[in-house]
């Protein structure tokens, strides 16, 4: 269940945002994770986002590697300090208070 938004060569740009969804099948809160995020990042990201959704159920050994505690959960892996969001994404504030967008300046 992996996608991206189709960003070429996300390496060649330094600003590109590189995130993880991990997400429980196709559960209400899943649904809503993955709609929220798309919303905010096509509104704030445009063109500079990379975003995997991965369903756990399908893909269960990425999420031991990458020690997911609960779901939904988001991780951004790029650029900066690797990030970890817990829940639906639906505190817009927050979401990109821990993705480190500044709104204000977009």
């Amino acid at each position: 269940m992996a996608q991206t938004n189709g960003v070429a060569n996300p390496k060649k740009r330094k600003d590109i945002y590189v995130m993880r969804l991990f997400v429980t099948g196709a559960s209400p809160n899943s649904t809503r994770a993955i709609s929220n995020l798309k919303k905010i990042c096509e509104e704030y990201l445009k063109d500079r986002y990379e975003l995997e959704i991965i369903d756990v159920y399908q893909q269960p050994t990425v999420a031991i590697e990458e020690q997911v505690i609960a779901l939904p959960m988001l991780i951004k892996k790029a650029p900066g300090m690797e990030r970890k969001l817990i829940g639906d994404m639906s505190d817009k504030p927050k979401v990109l208070k821990g993705l480190e967008i500044n709104a204000v300046n977009l």
